[in-house]
């Protein structure tokens, strides 16, 4: 039964079982999705830009101090959210988001562009942790990859549903205000759904390792000492946890490219028009959708995480180099959606084993410091995220966009495949017995 302690923080003190416990994983997936749409702004940023006269370095900076922001709350916040509940800390952040959308339709001029973006990043930073955490907390193992792969429905799925929605209304509406319009209401209405069906488990259910949700009750049931506090510096003391942050962030700066620059480099490189390009950047987004799925179905089934992960990591190294000889060619639409649509695909296909995998092996490090761990993920790619603002101006404005993803294919899967050794984890077998680590004394 629920445990009432006000409307921002009601816990579980049983674990939920069949629909209950789908809906509530439904419930975190949409603030994930949420919190990470109201931060889009790729799709218009061609037309921000040149009605700001604002240039793509400048931007590169406002993008690299918002970052910025978007880490340090990561690592305020999901600490205590593994001390004290997600819930507490995710909603207000979600109404906060609503507020700060509708005023980017104010925007004039580069230091509000700044201000706004820093806010929405620091929601963006705070949902990556809480969210993650409530993932684990509502997907037992038997079920984890596939879980994630919903989770990534925030960062990927916000940015089909951004470039879908700009390439469907900015014919309409022909302003780039119009997309934080939108985008601000659909925010509002989300925060206040979520407000009232959102939970959270209670510090005993959450110190347990999740891999059967009836055996689960059982065990919490039958747990009489009182659980200890989680502490971060248990997971900032383990190297692998480490390495599994920086390989996957490192093999995530095409995804990173894409996500910040996707339409405008579509414009510069193919000369597309601003709703074009962000048409046809939403395909990279639905295939990616797709394959998140059915690799976290496949890894789930087999119980590997690793070779299904490696597996995707090597198809997209062969595809990129194909993918980058059509730079300087002239492509059709219809076959530029075909490329871009493979290129998300295969990205997909890497991600979203390795999110069950760094999930698990936090969780035997400590189960309550799910939130914690997601954090040391989110102040890697964060960083990641910042030199790619930073750098990918420089490098394209004096070599063109083909020249950065050279760079960014040849130091992603070289990183990314010993730190994915470094983990734990079957390669070829799932493991015989259950893991050790059942609770936390």
């Amino acid at each position: 039964m629920p445990k009432s302690t006000g409307l921002l923080s009601r816990e579980l003190t049983e674990y939920p079982v069949g629909g209950k416990r789908i809906w509530l994983l439904f419930i975190a997936i949409l603030a994930n999705f949420i919190a990470s749409y109201e931060a889009q702004i790729a799709p218009v940023l061609p037309l921000l830009l040149n009605d700001l006269d604002i240039t793509l370095a400048q931007y590169g900076v406002v993008s690299a101090i918002s970052v910025i922001a978007s880490a340090i709350s990561g690592l305020i916040v999901a600490p205590l959210s593994d001390k004290y509940g997600r819930v507490r800390f995710l909603v207000p952040g979600l109404f906060l988001t609503a507020v700060c959308v509708y005023c980017m339709a104010l925007v004039s001029s580069l230091s509000g562009l700044l201000l706004l973006r820093i806010l929405l990043a620091f929601v963006d930073g705070l949902a990556l942790g809480t969210t993650a955490g409530l993932v684990r907390d509502f997907s037992p193992r038997l079920g984890r990859a596939l879980a994630f792969g919903f989770w990534t429905f925030g960062p990927v799925g916000s940015n089909f549903f951004a470039a879908a929605m700009a390439g469907w209304t900015l014919p309409i509406y022909q302003t780039w205000q119009s997309q934080f319009i939108i985008g601000g209401t659909i925010a509002a209405v989300s925060a206040i759904v979520i407000m009232f069906c959102i939970r959270d488990l209670s510090p005993k259910l959450r110190s347990h390792v999740i891999e059967n949700e009836e055996e689960l009750n059982k065990k919490a049931a039958g747990e009489k000492q009182a659980v200890v506090k989680p502490k971060m510096r248990d997971i900032l003391a383990v190297p692998h946890i480490w390495t599994l942050a920086i390989g996957v962030s490192l093999f995530l700066l095409t995804y990173l490219t894409i996500a910040s620059f996707g339409p405008k480099m579509l414009v510069d490189a193919f000369g597309y028009e601003a709703h074009e390009a962000a048409g046809i950047a939403k395909y990279f987004w639905l295939f990616n959708l797709g394959t998140l799925l059915i690799a976290g179905w496949i890894s789930d089934r087999l119980q590997l995480r690793k070779i299904v992960s490696l597996t995707g990591c090597i198809l997209f190294a062969l595809y990129m180099v194909f993918f980058i000889s059509l730079f300087g060619k002239e492509v059709s639409d219809g076959a530029m959606i075909i490329y871009t649509s493979i290129l998300g695909g295969l990205i997909g296909i890497c991600y979203g084993p390795w999110c069950a995998l760094f999930s698990e092996n936090i969780e035997d490090v400590n189960p309550s410091l799910q939130s914690s761990g997601w954090a040391v993920f989110g102040l890697v790619s964060k960083m990641t995220g910042i030199l790619t603002s930073l750098i990918v101006p420089l490098v394209v404005a004096s070599s063109g966009w083909d020249t950065w993803l050279w760079i960014a294919l040849g130091v992603g899967v070289i990183i990314y495949i010993p730190c994915l050794i470094s983990g734990n984890g079957p390669w070829l077998r799932r493991k015989t017995g259950t893991n050790p680590v059942t609770t936390v004394q």
